[in-house]
């Protein structure tokens, strides 16, 4: 699903809503405005399947604008995000209760053009 563009309106401060708590926690990738649009996929660290996917938007908050993807109500675990089909990004460990943060590298993975 990587790469793949979807033509998305901005969204609003509190259009999103998270369910946090127990074993639930969620993701948000930061990336920059070149990603909007972009489905980036993710997987519990353990498996490459099955994926979860969600696209890139604008999203306006209080101290301005920037471009993320979220995934909410994530179980608790580590979690693999996929630059593209076959090749990582980086990790990032999902904690019930709590917002994960990971910033979209600015350049691509070693071995990747």
């Amino acid at each position: 699903m990587h790469g793949q563009q979807h033509i998305l309106g901005p969204s609003e401060s509190g259009s999103v809503v998270l369910d946090l708590g127990g074993d639930s926690g969620a993701l948000i990738i930061h990336t920059g405005r070149e990603l909007h649009g972009r489905e980036i996929e993710i997987s519990r660290a353990d498996r490459d399947e099955p994926r979860t996917h969600s696209a890139v938007r604008e999203r306006h908050v209080r101290d301005g604008l920037f471009h993320s993807a979220v995934y909410p109500d994530l179980p608790a675990g580590l979690y693999t995000v996929w630059w593209d089909d076959t090749t990582p990004a980086g990790a990032i460990s999902v904690t019930g209760g709590v917002i994960a943060e990971f910033v979209w590298p600015a350049s691509s993975p070693p071995g990747v053009d």
